[in-house]
């Protein structure tokens, strides 16, 4: 069946509220209506219509427009104003002939209006239409409902898409570093803190959407996952590296990088999930001061995914124990952020930090080693 049949069908079965004053108009109005196989309901004045309308929900409204207490158009806009009744459609029935007084018809939102005495074939020509029209316009608005939860659901299998391909992307970084899993979840959960304490910022709002935060806390799991190509001699060395180990250890940002772009060329889109994944992998550990690695970059240079994904690292690294160093207390980790702020570290994220140190201390031992 098409939506035209389907809107014929419906204003078929249709049920129209009449509300007259007159008893002789309404008779001839219901005999009618009845003879065509509508259902009829029954108002004799504007209070009793308005109260009939919201009871019974009629699918069609014809309204005189001359009635003692509130008239047509009083009731009409009553109606509208309504959310239970305003698309209820409303046809006039008038024996104004002034186009002004048609107009203000229009003006409290009649659909249509016929000009009394009634001629029968005119009158039913147009509640048919309405019925037609009005119908028509609930199915498209059931169909626009159907396809925005379509879209919602797809929306939601693709976002639980992307958690799925970033949780087993980062799962190969934990299992070739047994060091990394709780420190993955605690620096993801770091760097959503700072995004937020930094969200109205001047120099972070525009890019700190509600979206991009999310984006931000998923993609922060994969800031290591260039060491799945570094040798196990070195990754998992007992003790410090040597100045050649550890230019082997950097290259695990360039790795990183590309490995996450090889994905994004797969996935074939501009607008790639894994954009901050890339960022944050390749230049977490750059420095504000330019000092740092791959590229020497400084200042805002540094992508701000990366900046903040820096201070979550850093922090996270000093209070965790290791084979060549012992657990820092969190005062003492803060201390050295706050030594590396204008140096390290973007110096309104070491800000930042400072507004949250305290949730930065409960994730910690949330998800503590």
């Amino acid at each position: 069946m098409t939506a035209i049949d389907a809107a014929q069908a419906s204003a078929a079965q249709a049920s129209i509220l009449v509300i007259d004053d007159t008893p002789a108009n309404i008779q001839v109005v219901m005999d009618l209506l009845r003879v065509e196989g509508f259902r009829v309901l029954v108002a004799e004045d504007g209070e009793d219509g308005i109260e009939s309308a919201r009871a019974g929900l009629p699918d069609l409204i014809l309204l005189d427009a001359m009635m003692p207490g509130i008239d047509g158009f009083e009731t009409c806009r009553r109606l509208k104003a309504d959310p239970r009744t305003r698309d209820i459609p409303v046809i006039f029935l008038t024996a104004l002939s002034q186009t002004d007084q048609k107009l203000a018809g229009f003006d409290v939102g009649g659909a249509d209006y016929v000009t009394k005495p009634l001629q029968h074939k005119e009158l039913l020509a147009r509640i048919r239409t309405q019925l037609e029209n009005s119908a028509a316009r609930k199915i498209l608005r059931d169909h626009n409902a159907t396809l925005e939860l379509e879209v919602a659901q797809r929306t939601q299998e693709l976002s639980s898409m992307q958690d799925v391909i970033i949780q087993c992307m980062a799962s190969l970084a934990e299992t070739r570093d047994n060091e990394t899993g709780n420190h993955i979840r605690r620096t993801q959960h770091y760097v959503k803190a700072l995004a937020l304490a930094l969200q109205h910022h001047a120099r972070f709002a525009a890019a700190l959407s509600g979206n991009a935060i999310e984006l931000l806390y998923k993609s922060a799991p994969l800031h290591d996952i260039g060491k799945v190509g570094i040798p196990d001699a070195i990754l998992l060395k007992p003790g410090r590296l040597t100045l050649e180990e550890f230019e082997i250890m950097k290259t695990h940002t360039t790795l990183g990088r590309d490995t996450l772009r090889a994905a994004e060329r797969m996935l074939d889109t501009e607008n790639s999930f894994l954009r901050f994944a890339c960022e944050i992998a390749y230049s977490h550990q750059e420095k504000w001061d330019g000092s740092g690695y791959p590229e020497g970059l400084s200042g805002d240079a540094i992508p701000m995914s990366a900046r903040l994904m820096a201070v979550a690292d850093v922090y996270d690294a000093l209070i965790s124990k290791r084979v060549y160093k012992p657990a820092f207390s969190h005062e003492e980790a803060a201390a050295q952020l706050r030594k590396g702020r204008g140096t390290h570290f973007d110096p309104d994220v070491v800000a930042a930090f400072e507004e949250v140190e305290n949730e930065f201390k409960i994730i910690a031992a949330q998800f503590q080693d």
